[in-house]
């Protein structure tokens, strides 16, 4: 189901062109919100809301805390559209779909792609409410062959075999971190590796220390696609995992994760996310002629 599907260059144009037509913003930066993340839309100005319903191509996202709307907007002088919602896997849709969004926004003239989520500490020193900055990924999926660039590769958008092995740009990790001192929040926040697993069930204790062993620092169930699709684009990618849970790696271990729970470090850490983000786009340097500078 995953890799059959196939998704012409012309249907992304398409729905481009369609958004192109309903919105006079020509997003230099795109982002997108994890679960019960969907405020870091609040702070663009002059909006253009959409709902995903309405725009020809876009799949559905039937995720609670995913709002399902592109909302474009100015913040501090650039040119963004944001995702209040993205695409899983393990909702039904082909990573096609998952990650159609991104190059719908690579033809929207965007060149540097944000992506957030709510992930679960598998490292000790990460802790709920921390904030780890991705400097890499482990793709589970991808290394079973469910990968959105299966099938035939389309030249205008990308190599046959792209490289992955810096997806997650240095400069923007650097600056984050910097931002995150000025802010006064550099205590929570730190690097690491995310993994991405299918769900939508969380992970069992004997996965959760086969993880750990691996190296992950934190788990979730997106991501990882999205972020391969811009880098075979050509974006310029940016990462960042709100750490919603402690995984349970013990047997003696009481404690479960839920939804509600993770929506609701969400909701605390909202204000801190807004102001990293704001002031990480306000900061990065954007091409004037509104193309990839990968």
């Amino acid at each position: 189901m995953h890799s059959k599907e196939q998704i012409s260059h012309d249907e992304y144009q398409k729905t481009a062109d369609w958004l192109m037509s309903q919105t006079k913003h020509r997003p230099q930066v795109a982002i997108i919100c994890g679960s019960g993340l969907g405020m870091l839309a609040d702070a663009l100005k002059c909006q253009d809301s959409f709902a995903y319903s309405d725009i020809p191509g876009f799949p559905q996202s039937t995720v609670q805390g995913h709002a399902g709307r592109l909302v474009f907007g100015e913040l501090k002088g650039k040119s963004c559209v944001c995702m209040q919602g993205r695409f899983h896997m393990y909702e039904g849709h082909s990573l096609c779909k998952t990650t159609f969004p991104v190059r719908v926004f690579k033809l929207l003239g965007v060149e540097t792609l944000i992506v957030t989520n709510a992930a679960g500490s598998l490292a000790d020193g990460l802790q709920p409410g921390d904030i780890m900055i991705i400097k890499d990924h482990v793709n589970f999926p991808g290394l079973v062959g469910l990968n959105p660039l299966c099938g035939p590769n389309d030249d205008k958008f990308g190599p046959r075999f792209p490289a992955m092995s810096g997806c997650y740009d240095k400069g923007l990790r650097r600056l984050a971190m910097e931002i995150g001192k000025q802010l006064g929040v550099a205590g929570v926040m730190q690097e690491g590796v995310y993994a991405m697993v299918g769900g939508p069930n969380f992970e069992t204790i004997a996965e959760a220390r086969l993880l750990h062993r691996l190296g992950v620092d934190a788990v979730g169930m997106s991501t990882a696609p999205e972020v391969v699709v811009a880098t075979h684009c050509g974006l310029r990618v940016f990462g960042l995992s709100l750490i919603t849970n402690k995984v349970v790696k013990a047997y003696e271990d009481s404690d479960s994760v839920n939804h509600e729970g993770v929506l609701e470090v969400g909701r605390l850490r909202s204000h801190t996310l807004q102001q990293l983000v704001t002031e990480l786009i306000s900061r990065m340097e954007i091409n004037n002629n509104n193309t990839s500078n990968n």
